[in-house]
This record gives C-alpha cells, sequence and structure tokens, in this order.
C-alpha cells in the first residue's frame, strides 16, 4: 500500500498544543526512535518519565528491530527467505504447510475482513498486482491482454487458500499451484501493532507507533494531550492544510490512496496499484484516498484498501452499516471533496472541549 502521507511529526497543531501550556511544570521527555523497515521508515515516540524499569532507549530500539525484521522474515514478498515466498513457490494442492503464528493471524484476519467487505479485500489477487506491474518486478509497467488477465484470475479468490492447525501452530495450504499470496495491504498495519504490543509490555502506556504513515497510539503526548494526527489532503504539497485532525488515544489510523503510486495506460487512465478483485484490473475511480481509524491498525491497514477498493458511494455504504470511522478524499472537477462516516463525526464531536 502507498498510503497519503500522514503528517506524523505530531504536526504543527502538537506542538502549538504544548505552546498552549502554561504551566511552569517542564514537559516529561520523550523518546523518538527512527529507522528502516517494509521498504518505508518508522518512526516510535514515548513518554518515558518514571519508566526506571524500562530498557535504555537503545535497547528498546533494537529489540524494536528485531519485531520487525522477524515480520519481514514471514510476510515479505520481496525476501525469497520468507515464510510467504516459500507458500507461494509451493506447488503442492492441499497439503498444509506450518506456518508462524504472526503469519496465521494475519491471514486469518484478512479473510475475516475479505467477508466483512463483500470479498473488497482480497489477499490474493498477487498474481494480478504482478501482472499489472506494481509487484516486486518494479520493471514490469505494461497493460496485459484479456487472456492474461483471465489465466491470473482463474488462480486468485479468498477460496483458493485455507488456514488450518491452530491459533498456536497454523497452517495453510493452497487449492492451485499457482495461488500466490500478497499480505502488503495488511501487514505492515500489523507490524504497527506488534511494536505497540511490545512497547506495552514494556510497561510504556504513552505512545505514539508509525510505519509509512499507518499509526497506532495510546495514552498522552509530552503536554498530557491525546496524540493529535492530521490526515494530508493532496493540494499540502502546493502548500495546502492538513483536512483533518483525529486524537488517537488506544486506537490506529491507516490510509489507502492512489496518489503516488500508479500507472497510465495508453489510453490516458490512471490505474491504482490497488486491484480490483472482482473486475480483476487496477482502481480507476474518483477516489483519491481513504482514512479508516479503528482498534487495530492491522485492521484499520486492511480496511482502508477495501473501502478504497469499494469507492466512495459503496464505501461509505459499507461504513455506514457497520459503524467505521471513515475520511474519504474524492477528486471532482479540478479540485477535492471530503466526505465523513457518521461513526467519525460522532467520534470527533466526542472530542471537542
Amino acid at each position: 500500500m502507498s498510503p497519503f502521507r500522514i503528517l506524523f511529526s505530531l504536526l504543527a497543531a502538537c506542538l502549538l498544543l504544548a505552546a498552549c501550556n502554561r504551566s511552569e511544570t517542564p514537559a516529561p521527555p520523550t523518546v523518538t526512535l527512527r529507522g528502516e523497515t517494509m521498504g518505508t521508515t518508522y518512526t516510535v515516540k514515548y513518554v518515558s518519565d518514571g519508566l526506571k524499569q524500562t530498557p535504555a532507549p537503545q535497547e528498546v530500539q533494537k529489540q524494536l528491530d528485531g519485531l520487525l525484521e522477524e515480520v519481514n522474515r514471514q510476510m515479505s514478498t520481496y525476501r525469497e527467505d520468507s515464510e510467504i515466498s516459500r507458500f507461494n513457490r509451493m506447488r503442492d494442492t492441499g497439503r498444509p504447510m506450518p506456518v508462524s503464528a504472526d503469519f496465521g493471524f494475519v491471514t486469518a484476519e484478512a479473510v475475516r475482513l475479505n467477508g466483512l467487505t463483500g470479498g473488497a479485500l482480497d489477499v490474493t489477487v498477487g498474481p494480478l498486482v504482478n501482472l499489472w506491474g506494481f509487484g516486486p518486478d518494479k520493471s514490469v509497467s505494461r497493460e496485459p491482454s484479456p487472456e492474461q488477465i483471465a489465466a491470473a484470475s482463474r488462480v486468485t479468490g479468498i477460496d483458493k487458500i485455507a488456514l488450518g492447525g491452530t491459533s498456536d501452530a497454523p497452517t495453510l495450504a493452497k487449492a492451485q499451484p499457482e495461488v500466490y499470496l500478497d499480505l502488503s495491504s495488511i501487514a505492515k498495519g500489523y507490524g504497527v501493532d506488534k511494536l505497540a504490543l511490545h512497547l506495552e509490555s514494556l510497561g510504556i502506556g504513552n505512545y505514539l507507533v508509525e510505519i509509512g504513515g499507518e499509526l497506532r497510539g495510546k495514552g498522552k503526548n509530552a503536554q498530557g494531550e491525546s496524540w493529535r494526527i492530521g490526515i494530508e489532503q493532496p493540494q499540502i504539497v502546493q502548500g495546502g492544510g492538513a483536512q483533518i485532525i483525529v486524537p488517537l488515544d488506544n486506537r490506529a489510523i491507516a490510509t489507502s490512496g492512489d496518489y503516488r503510486n500508479f500507472h497510465t495506460d495508453a489510453h490516458g487512465r490512471r490505474l491504482s496499484h490497488i486491484i480490483d478483485p472482482q473486475r480483476h484490473e487496477p482502481i480507476s475511480h474518483n477516489l483519491a484516498s481513504v482514512s479508516v481509524i479503528a482498534d487495530t491498525a492491522a485492521t484499520a491497514d486492511g480496511l482502508s484498501t477495501a473501502l478504497f477498493v469499494l469507492g466512495e458511494e459503496r464505501g461509505l455504504e459499507l461504513a455506514e452499516k457497520q459503524g467505521l470511522a471513515v475520511f474519504f478524499i474524492v477528486r471532482e472537477g479540478g479540485g477535492y471533496r471530503t466526505q465523513t462516516s457518521s461513526a467519525l463525526k460522532k467520534m470527533l464531536a466526542q472530542e471537542q472541549p
């Protein structure tokens, strides 16, 4: 996923919050850790005041890097030695392959969201993603033939994989040899959750974790305020401002869009890197981005992809039906307009002083 960049350095808005605090008491120290993972960057912030039993920041970062390396070892299609790559290379059908508990959990969540969204999120569309030039081989950029699309479509569909075993020792099988699993629409969010839960295990209750624009926060920042995140709109490149400010206290947010990762075909159509599982081709509607607020980043990540596939009308209908907190940015004419679900409006209203 290539989401619109969510303004993570807690925006000028958060700095203003600090300026508005007239207290003479100095703010507690905030630790900031940064690194690279999953082809992007990560940032972790946590308030360290009073955490005497917590390891030194350098040790915390070492632990977090280890967790991210493990997620990559399990679910990166860019690594030949990963679990998911071994599954994709496997040609046996009906034979369960043992996978890690994390891999099984993420796949199970993807299957659940597939059902919730009427198939809009489908982690088996990898053959189509690769065919349209959005896979690991970035040199591929073309419009495939109808015959190629039909052939790739025959090996896609959530019914082509089968989870088994237990939550601690899951297995995964494929119905056809060419089935190809791609968890990129949810794995980054899971990485955020993995780091968040590890921080909590260290006794850290005030933190903000971000990987490539997917975030999860808990508690308060150094100024005693909820972590506040601004959702960026495309015009920000020309000097626009954040469209909406979302407080993250025990919440996560993820954004999907085609603003940065798209192709233009021979007919001038803008083709998103996100594939429509029903039409077997890239999205080309007027929805620019979808941001979803949920309890976990993995769920928000998967839902943002699914709602982007559905488009504004069907996406908003699902959001209202399921009570999802969602913010849409829609292309219209030469500019953009926004749409907010009822659940998000209520959430924002509750946060007003």
